[in-house]
């Protein structure tokens, strides 16, 4: 099953990369990380999602290692936009033009290719105006170094501002069963414009597999520790939804990850999720979700159960939440 950001046709379901270099706890090393890509690429993934803040730099690196014997025969995503110092991340957004060009010019390299496929904003800037920035990636795509312009966590002015300059080809964003506020005024504006939405973490960081519950210790270097939706209270709180999912999947005889994830293809046709892993089975598992449909009455009743459920907990810190623009 394919879907289509811009000029891009991707497989339904994409493979995210952050965790690869580290997010969730151990990093894996390489030759499995390399191992690990191939594979998904052999079941069918075409789309793969990276950013040269993940690491900084590293994830960028695996990925272009493991996609350069197969590049014809996939779709690479990165993104720029945060100010690395040293190379570490300073915390601050930089999205002035020659800033965006540099960034280009190492992800270019790290990638092992000579066009980056969809380059997304990775944050907006305020301190930018909107139309540099979108002129900017035009250059770029005018001079073959990028193919389609994306934006992540952008609010809607910013969508439209940039898109009058340079077409956006997708907006990616968190939307799952438990982040549902881009439906409200994202999506509207994404599907009159025709613009694609990219989906991550449409499981929730793994909340709605049903793996994890109130008493699920993280390791220490993982960034859930962080979030407020993942102490032990809010996850308590929140356990009512998985509930709701893991009841689906056991009437239609497959997985909770699955139901969530046909649920986020369910919605648009134009969306394309991006759950992450670092193991293949789970790949498998994530790809067979294309293949399970909701049908209408489903789709129903997850609806009525969802809007009686009072979910806790912010999805960010309150740093990390001031840099999304709304």
């Amino acid at each position: 099953m394919k879907r289509s950001l811009g000029s891009l046709e991707v497989s339904a379901i994409g493979l995210g990369c952050m965790g690869m270099s580290g997010t969730y706890g151990e990093r894996p090393d390489k030759g499995a990380t390399n191992a690990l890509i191939r594979g998904a690429v052999e079941r069918g993934v075409t789309f793969f999602d990276t950013a040269e803040v993940y690491g900084p730099f590293t994830n960028e690196e695996l990925v272009g290692e493991a996609l350069e014997p197969v590049r014809d025969q996939v779709v690479i995503a990165t993104k720029f936009g945060w100010d690395i110092q040293d190379g570490q991340r300073t915390g601050r957004v930089n999205s002035r033009p020659d800033h965006i060009k540099g960034a280009v010019e190492g992800s270019l390299k790290r990638l092992r290719t000579d066009t980056i496929d969809l380059l997304f904003q990775h944050r907006v800037d305020p301190d930018v105006p909107m139309e540099d920035v979108a002129g900017a990636v035009k250059e770029l795509i005018e001079q073959g170094k990028v193919r389609e312009f994306g934006m992540s966590e952008a609010g809607v002015a910013n969508i439209r501002r940039a898109h009058a300059v340079q077409p956006v080809a997708a907006l990616q964003s968190e939307y799952s069963l438990w982040w549902r506020e881009p439906e409200d005024e994202i999506m509207p504006t994404l599907e009159e414009l025709g613009i694609g939405f990219v989906a991550f973490t449409p499981l929730g960081a793994g909340f709605l597999t049903g793996t994890i519950n109130a008493g699920t210790q993280f390791d220490e270097t993982d960034y859930r520790n962080t979030v407020p939706r993942f102490t032990a209270e809010a996850r308590a709180a929140n356990e009512a939804l998985v509930d709701l999912v893991r009841d689906m999947a056991e009437r239609k005889g497959v997985t909770a990850a699955q139901i969530a994830l046909a649920w986020v293809l369910a919605q648009k046709p134009w969306i394309v999720p991006i759950p992450g892993t670092t193991k293949l089975h789970r790949v498998e598992e994530n790809l067979a979700a294309a293949d399970v449909e909701l049908s209408p009455d489903e789709l129903h009743e997850i609806e009525r159960q969802h809007s009686a459920i009072t979910l806790e907990g912010a999805r960010y810190t309150e740093a990390a939440q001031r840099t999304i623009d709304r």
